[in-house]
This record gives C-alpha cells, structure tokens and sequence, in this order.
C-alpha cells in the first residue's frame, strides 16, 4: 500500500534502516533453539523477542531512565526470562551458545542487493537501532554489509531506546537531513508507527503478514521485502562526489 507524496513534499535523500527484525533476522535463533529445547525452538525465539522488546520500553520510560541497561544486557535477561516461562533449565553453556547465535542472527537474502543499488544512486544509508554499537559492529561485519552503510547509529549514546523521540532525532543528526527527506524503514510495526508519528517517511515491511498497529495512524507506505525501498516515490538520486555538476 502506498500514500501519494504531496507534490510540495521534498525528495528523499537517505534511507534509515531498523536493524533487528529488519535486516536482521531475529528469529533465526530459533534453528539453534530447537536443538537445544527439541519443541521448543520456535515458542522460545518468539517470546525471547517479545521480552527483549518489552524490557527495551521499561528501561526507557521508568524513572526518567534510570534503569536503563545496554541492549545486549535485555537480550540476555529477555532469554532467561523466556526459559523460565517456558520451563526450561537454562545451562551457562546453552546461554552462551544462545546469545553468541543472536550476535550472527542471519541476514535476510535481499540486504546487500537493496543496499547496493542505494549506494549506486548515491542515497545516504544507514542504520538505526537499539542495538548497542559492539553488537551493532558484529552483526554488520557478519552479514557483509561492511562499506554499504554510510551510518551505524546506535541509541545506546542517550540511554533511551525506540520508541522515544530522542532516538528517532538521532537519525537527522547524524545524517545532516531532516526526518521528511528520509525514509525509515522497518519490519517491526510498533517502530514504522512511531518513526512516522516522529516525521520520517516511513516504509513497514510487513514479511509476516500481519495487520498494522490499530491507534489511527499508517505509516505512508507497505511493502513485503526490503526491496520495495527501490521503488519509493520521492527517492532522490543525490550527487556523486567527483561527479560534474
């Protein structure tokens, strides 16, 4: 689904990625949980994430952040947590397995292709998480987009994690333009609803089939793959540097 961009509505000139859930595949650990928890692989990566998540918007809005904690420190309680709820003993060896499995999620296929042919236009790229920047610098070497990303932005420098204003702001900060003439893009709805509440044109890739967050806002457009960022009206091709003007 996509809205019309206004005809006044400037071009896009950089395109913000979500990282986990979106280039990365955070339910990947469930191959692995599996093994470890036969039966009880997929139930374990699903609420594992649900917990990260929700451990993420605690941390961030209890007692002015005083309680907040790097991402991967959530990761690690949000696993531990899920065991418990699941009933399952959790050994070190099996946690280290686990959480070494979540610093190499697997990266879905269409990753470097999209994020080449960005960089072949000259659009600014990037990515915007809550991950902190050692698990960020992993993920990104692991999955070979290493010199394809322009910005690896973390929030872990404010102590405040998305859905906050203060990290969307991140984004113009360090790319130099304004969230309307920048796409953010995510797989998880809850993150596209605020980026667009923030001002960003955002683009919710819905790989899962899922209804949209129901509280009156859309983000402006819907894809199903991250190459549907191609396509975006409004992508503007910037300058190459060295290029005659």
């Amino acid at each position: 689904m996509e809205k019309p961009r206004p005809a006044s509505a400037p071009p896009l000139r950089a395109v913000l990625f979500d990282a986990y859930g979106t280039l990365f595949d955070v339910y990947s650990v469930a191959l692995l949980a599996e093994q470890l928890f036969p039966g009880h692989g997929q139930p374990l990566g699903v609420m594992w994430r649900d917990k990260q998540i929700e451990y993420a918007h605690l941390v961030s809005t209890s007692s002015g952040g005083a309680h907040y904690q790097p991402f991967w420190a959530l990761t690690r309680a949000a696993l531990r947590y899920a065991c418990r709820r699941l009933g399952l003993a959790l050994p070190a060896g099996h946690e280290e397995q686990l959480m070494n499995q979540y610093r190499h999620l697997s990266a879905f296929p269409e990753n470097r292709e999209v994020l080449q042919a960005l960089k072949a236009q000259g659009v600014v790229t990037g990515i915007l998480s809550n991950g902190d920047p050692a698990m960020l610098a992993v993920a990104v070497k692991s999955a070979g987009l290493d010199g394809l990303l322009d910005h690896v932005i973390s929030v872990d420098g404010i102590r405040r994690y998305k859905t906050h204003p203060d990290a969307y702001a991140l984004g113009p900060e360090a790319t130099g333009l304004p969230a309307a003439q920048t796409a953010f893009v995510s797989c998880n709805s809850w993150d596209a609803l605020a980026a667009t509440w923030f001002g960003y044109c955002t683009l919710w890739v819905n790989r899962y089939q899922l209804p949209f967050e129901t509280l009156g806002t859309e983000p402006l457009h819907i894809g199903t793959s991250l190459r549907d960022v191609l396509a975006l009206p409004g992508l503007k091709r910037l300058p190459v540097q060295g290029a005659a003007a």
